[in-house]
């Protein structure tokens, strides 16, 4: 007969091999240092966030994908309605001849637009079962699917705007847009994404830019505070900036493999489509002006982001803040009636919190196999609970961050929990301005800027001349960018890394998504 320890140490070691022959068949994920972009698709595949369609370069974003966009979209809604925006829609579809009439911003997305010639189509009389293009069903007017909607809501806008009276609009729109990439990664750049865009008019040049400048300090708190996202704040230069906008404002972040994101841009629009759709207004003078313009947005490309700066070779990890689901309660080895009664208590009083739960009911599958599927999904904490942690009135707590494990007692469980998550959402972000301070670098000469760029990467803060031709001739030979002019940058006087030129600040260089 064996003794109660030696019963214990056999469970013991057949629940980790469990364990652990699940971890390898439920995972199978490249490593990051193996290859990085790999790791990427296998994340999104396995962490079940997106499919590929049957459209070259559109996904298909699965329920638990979708959930995580829902909650950057709520949150996201909430902030703009605090900020007095409200929503509107506006049609898909942009008659050629409007999407023409501001020439800057359709020379810089013509070469990403898709085009609707025919409204029908008709049986093959020579291949039967298929179908054809009916000739006779031509447009009278090309369409444009929208890659970005200024063109069809400044049209708009001139029904809408006609005294000082009329302004400020400040409306946003919740859409997918189209862009036909050639190359395409799910969440990063894909055909067809979906994104809010923010339109407003304004009576003032200063109006119109306070309100971009207003929506780029609200990008940034949403990626600092909800995705554990540190990003510098900067302006894009004249080469970088939106087609048809003044100045670009910009979020650049940084991602495990030192390439920067950009993550959000808001665009002061100047008085430039209001000039290429006669929209003007009456002032309080009675005096006749063109009205001054701002757009912004952000789109599913936040959920690559997030991918690429928090997980791990485990799989998915996500801020508590972001997460669908916040905590996983999983009976051992089973789901017995005695333990879903303990679990549905402490679900209700996590529930009474505000923090979302799920309770693992799966009788198939061993716990190893679930606590793998749970670490790859990245659910912040993990409780287990079998009848031994129940008699000592206490279960276990798996962190997803750093995968530690502790007992914590039942009595107070959902203030611990709280507590818990707001620690792991300070920790990530904390643990991703670490990563981004290790691989950030000052470079005083172009050899200096080459060699860190091809070492560890990530960004490198430099002098340049102002000119889009020193830009150029860095991006050709180097395959970096310049992301931006850091607003909190220092103003000091050096020389261009590549003319000798004066400079009067440096700029941040980096590779990017």
């Amino acid at each position: 007969m064996f003794c109660s320890w030696q019963i214990n140490l056999y469970f013991c070691i057949h629940f980790n091999l469990s364990r652990q022959k699940h971890l390898k068949m439920a995972k199978e994920i490249t490593s990051r240092e193996e290859n990085y972009s790999q790791w990427y698709l296998d994340i999104v595949k396995k962490a079940q966030l997106a499919d590929n369609s049957a459209v070259r370069g559109c996904m298909v974003i699965k329920p638990y994908g979708y959930a995580i966009w829902e909650k950057m979209r709520d949150q996201l809604d909430k902030m703009f309605k605090e900020t007095g925006h409200v929503n509107a829609y506006f049609p898909l579809f942009v008659p050629k001849s409007l999407f023409e009439a501001e020439e800057k911003n359709a020379e810089g997305f013509a070469k990403e637009c898709a085009i609707v010639t025919h409204y029908r189509l008709k049986a093959d009389p020579d291949n039967p079962g298929k179908l054809m293009v009916d000739p006779e069903a031509k447009l009278e007017e090309e369409l444009v699917v929208r890659p970005t909607s200024e063109a069809i809501i400044w049209n708009t806008y001139r029904d809408w705007i006609h005294s000082y009276r009329d302004l400020p609009i400040l409306i946003n729109q919740w859409a997918n847009v189209v862009r036909w990439e050639m190359r395409t990664r799910p969440f990063l750049r894909t055909a067809e994404f979906l994104w809010q865009e923010g339109h407003t008019a304004h009576a003032t040049k200063m109006e119109a830019i306070e309100e971009a400048r207003l929506i780029h300090d609200v990008y940034a708190r949403f990626a600092e505070e909800w995705m554990a996202m540190p990003v510098i704040k900067g302006v894009k230069t004249e080469n970088e900036r939106f087609a048809g906008a003044d100045d670009t404002y910009t979020i650049e972040a940084m991602m495990q493999d030192g390439k920067a994101l950009q993550a959000g841009t808001s665009h002061f629009l100047g008085q430039n489509f209001a000039k290429a759709f006669e929209v003007k207004y009456l002032t309080e003078q009675n005096v006749e002006e063109y009205v001054w313009a701002s757009s912004w947005g952000v789109s599913t490309r936040l959920i690559g982001g997030l991918i690429m700066t928090h997980s791990d070779d485990d799989g998915l990890v996500l801020p508590p803040q972001l997460a669908p689901i916040q905590v996983v309660i999983v009976p051992i080895p089973k789901p017995e009636p005695e333990l879903m009664l303990v679990a549905d208590a402490i679900a209700d009083k996590l529930k009474e919190k505000g923090i979302s739960v799920k309770i693992d009911t799966d009788d198939k599958n061993r716990p190893g196999f679930k606590f793998a599927e749970y670490e790859m999904k990245g659910i912040p904490v993990r409780i287990g609970m079998g009848k031994r942690d129940l008699e000592n009135n206490q279960v276990e707590v798996a962190r997803r961050d750093t995968k530690e494990k502790t007992s914590a007692p039942l009595e107070g469980i959902e203030t611990y929990v709280e507590k818990l998550l707001a620690d792991i959402q300070a920790n990530l972000l904390q643990r991703a301005k670490t990563f981004r301070a290790g691989h950030t670098t000052i470079a005083n000469s172009y050899d200096e800027l080459k060699e860190a760029l091809d070492g560890k990467g990530g960004f490198v803060y430099a002098h340049w001349d102002g000119t889009t031709e020193t830009e150029l001739k860095v991006k050709e030979e180097t395959k970096a960018t310049i992301r931006c002019l850091p607003l909190d940058g220092e103003q000091e006087e050096g020389k261009c890394i590549i003319t000798g030129k004066p400079s009067k600040q440096r700029v941040i260089f980096a590779r990017a998504y």
